[in-house]
């Protein structure tokens, strides 16, 4: 989940639909200043028994958040006294309510920058855990410890989203703790090509989804899914979760997500510093009706578009959501198959034609069975492998044409070989995870955990 840190200062009021068009408008940039933002979520455990890391307490999360700030020069950001966070000049560092530790990057021009700040984000996290004890692991879920036994991260939004969770779904409280994931965030041009980005991007989400499969593992065994993290947001929230249909519209725009971001119950809204449930309101009936003489603000608008989760989401930026968080090897794959693919007006379009003729019932089907079979799953007697490599191969192809080189000359195609090399022998990183798991670790956690965990970049 991306975080929300509440704005400072007065926010206009809503009084029109169009203002909240306008604010996907006005965010649209020129090709020549796009760029990527990625955020990295990693799972947390004790070296000594690969249980997640509590939050409180001498080898806690938030002794790791005030050692990294008082090391590094980040600065630290707190809620009643504790903190929560950090800050820094361009990136962030945040907590799920599980302890998961993000990294909301800063904007690149490259993934060479991109795959610099992340280098030196795990050597920081690397030095300081070793410190603790703890490590952090290249899985997109916790693998042992059961939703009943973690500490929440004590966040006020966590407060009411975690008895909400339990009444709109079932999966919701594993989705809060036990899930990480790495997303890409891209600029747009227009509304034309915002709708047609987000149209290609919940297209391939099954592919996404697939190729970066990484979760197969959670409360201490294996859950028969390549992707369990893919799967839970299937009975997260269905009002704010998962492929949105309109979407696939050729006339679909911002009026139409407008539309259905209004029609979604909202979470909060925070009123001098106090955050004040919502979650009986949709956006609509708030602004219409108000609420203890609140009245709907552009800031609570902004806020609203935060917590929802389609697979693709519209912020005045495309969020791509479908990867789950991987090892350090594959992590950097995800922005740049999105850049190759994203930022390349052909290969864009080429990518289209991999997935437009599907209808609206095969995407839905598709997008289930990836949770459990990943390249494996079929689509019209095809199997998905075969069009996840022409993926991969449009993807380089993009990231060959523009060009963008690093010191040694490489460009940006050089952080799909890892990728490549997995999809043309048909396997997904989860393969690998159940492999090792009932082979050679024998289901041994301290195992699984040298086998996994992140280590200082060479």
């Amino acid at each position: 989940m991306s975080q929300y840190i509440p704005e400072t200062g007065a926010s206009p009021d809503v009084e029109r639909r169009e203002q909240l068009i306008e604010s996907f408008v006005a965010a649209a940039k020129p090709p020549a200043q796009w760029r990527i933002g990625t955020e990295y979520e990693k799972v947390a455990v004790q070296r000594a028994d690969g249980r997640a890391v509590p939050f409180s307490g001498p080898r806690g999360i938030e002794t790791l958040l005030r050692r990294l700030a008082e090391r590094y020069g980040w600065e630290p950001v707190e809620e009643d006294g504790r903190t929560v966070a950090l800050r820094g000049r361009q990136a962030s560092v945040t907590l799920e309510p599980g302890g998961q530790l993000e990294l909301s990057g800063q904007l690149c021009e490259s993934v060479h920058c991109a795959a610099a700040e992340f280098s030196e984000h795990i050597d920081q996290i690397v030095t300081v855990g070793d410190e603790l004890d703890i490590a952090f692991l290249g899985l997109g879920m916790q693998p042992m410890t059961r939703v009943a036994e973690f500490e929440r991260v004590p966040k006020r939004r966590y407060g009411i989203m975690w008895p909400y969770m339990a009444r709109v779904g079932s999966l919701g409280q594993r989705m809060m703790t036990q899930t990480a994931t790495v997303q890409v965030n891209l600029d747009y041009a227009g509304e034309a090509d915002a709708m047609l980005k987000m149209r290609v991007g919940m297209g391939i989400t099954p592919l996404l989804t697939a190729l970066f499969a990484n979760s197969p593992l959670c409360d201490g065994e294996l859950n028969g899914y390549a992707s369990f993290r893919g799967h839970i947001w299937t009975d997260t929230d269905n009002a704010r979760c998962g492929l949105l249909p309109f979407i696939f519209r050729p006339n679909a725009g911002f009026e139409d997500y407008v539309d259905y971001a209004l029609d979604v119950p909202m979470y909060f809204i925070v009123r001098d510093a106090a955050w004040v449930d919502m979650t009986a309101f949709t956006f609509r009936k708030f602004w219409s009706d108000g609420f203890r003489g609140h009245r709907a603000t552009m800031a609570d608008w902004s806020a609203h578009l935060t917590t929802l989760f389609p697979e693709v989401r519209l912020k005045g930026y495309i969020e791509l959501r479908g990867a789950d968080s991987q090892a350090p090897e594959l992590m950097l794959a995800v922005p740049a198959l999105a850049k190759g693919v994203f930022y390349e007006a052909d290969c864009l379009l080429a990518t289209w034609d991999l997935v437009k003729a599907w209808s609206w019932e095969e995407r839905l089907e598709l997008y289930h069975a990836v949770h459990r079979r990943a390249l494996q799953a079929r689509v019209r007697r095809v199997s998905l492998v075969e069009i996840a490599r022409e993926l991969v191969a449009i993807a380089a192809e993009g990231l060959r044409r523009q060009q963008a080189l690093n010191a040694d000359g490489q460009d940006e195609s050089i952080y799909l070989e890892r990728l490549e090399h997995l999809v043309k022998r048909g396997r997904c990183p989860a393969d690998a995870i159940v492999e090792k798991w009932i082979g050679e670790w024998d289901r041994d956690i301290s195992r699984l955990i040298v086998g996994s965990s992140y280590r200082i970049a060479a």
